[in-house]
C-alpha cells in the first residue's frame, strides 16, 4: 500500500481549492429545492415577535371652547326701570365690545301707545334716533295710524349704527333677551318691528317653523306685535307700502 504524505494546506487554500474545483465541474450558483418569494417581507425577529407592542398615544382632548361674551353682561344686572336703562344703553361697555362712540339713545314714554323698533341707528342719527329717511317713513306711517309722535316709543336693537352686523353671533350673543327685556320696561301697548332681524329677536322667528308665520303674532301673553319689513325696502318699492297699510288695517282690527 503506497501512502502519501499528508498536504499541508491551511483552512483557506482548501476552501478555495474545493470552490475552484466545483466551478470546474461548472457549478457556479447555490440551489435550492424550494422555492422562495424574493418580495415577501422578511420574518420579523424572535425577539421583536415576543416584544409587547407599543402603548396607544393618549387620545387628544380639544380644550373647552370659552365662554361667549353676553351682550350687556349678566342680566341680573341689567336696569330695571326704563330711565336707568336708557341712561346705560348709552354707557354700558359691554354692549359693544368696550365701544360707546355713536350711540343714539331710545326715546318716548313708558306705556306707549306703539313701540316702534328698528335694527339699528340711521348713519347720520347723532342727538336723537330715526332723524332721517327711515325715520320720515316711520313718521307718515304713524300719522296715518292717528297716533300722536309723542305717545310713540322709538327704540333700536343695537346701539348704534353697524352697516354688516353679524346678526348670527348677536343673536347668539343674547342680543334677543336684551330686546325683550327693553320691551318689558317699556310696556308699550302695541309694538312694530321692522325687519327680519328684529322681529326674529323679538320671538318671531321663521326658522323655527315648517309653515311661514303670519306678520302679526303675540309678543309674551297680552302684547300684540307685527313683523314689517326692512325700511330700505319700503323705501325703495311702493307697493310694499301699501302691503304694510293692509297688515296695519288687518293688525288694528284684530
Amino acid at each position: 500500500m503506497v501512502t502519501f504524505p499528508a498536504a499541508k494546506y491551511s483552512s483557506a487554500e482548501e476552501l478555495i481549492a474545493a470552490i475552484d474545483w466545483w466551478r470546474s465541474a461548472g457549478v457556479e450558483h447555490d440551489f435550492a429545492d424550494q422555492a422562495q418569494d424574493w418580495l415577501a417581507r422578511p420574518e420579523p425577529e424572535a425577539a421583536m415577535a415576543d416584544a409587547p407592542a407599543p402603548a396607544a398615544a393618549p387620545a387628544f382632548t380639544a380644550p373647552p371652547p370659552p365662554p361667549i361674551a353676553r351682550i350687556g353682561g349678566d342680566a341680573t344686572s341689567w336696569p330695571q326701570d326704563l330711565a336707568a336703562f336708557q341712561a346705560w344703553w348709552l354707557a354700558e361697555p359691554s354692549l359693544d365690545d368696550g365701544q360707546t362712540a355713536g350711540r343714539v339713545a331710545p326715546r318716548g314714554p313708558i306705556g306707549a301707545e306703539l313701540m316702534v323698533m328698528v335694527d339699528n341707528p340711521e348713519a347720520d342719527d347723532s342727538d336723537q334716533l330715526l332723524s332721517g329717511p327711515r325715520g320720515r317713513l316711520i313718521g307718515g306711517i304713524i300719522s296715518a295710524l292717528g297716533i300722536a309722535t309723542d305717545a310713540v316709543y322709538f327704540a333700536s336693537a343695537l346701539p348704534r349704527h353697524m352697516p354688516l352686523p353679524d346678526w348670527a353671533n348677536l343673536a347668539e350673543r343674547g342680543l334677543g333677551d336684551l330686546a325683550r327685556h327693553h320691551v318689558g320696561l317699556v310696556a308699550p301697548k302695541r309694538l312694530i318691528g321692522f325687519g327680519s332681524h328684529v322681529s326674529s329677536l323679538l320671538g318671531h322667528d321663521p326658522a323655527k317653523s315648517v309653515q311661514p308665520l303670519p306678520q302679526i303674532w303675540r309678543l309674551g301673553a297680552a302684547l300684540p306685535a307685527l313683523a314689517a319689513p326692512e325700511l330700505e325696502s319700503l323705501l325703495a318699492r311702493p307697493m310694499g307700502k301699501a302691503r304694510l297699510w293692509q297688515a296695519l288695517l288687518d293688525w288694528q282690527s284684530a
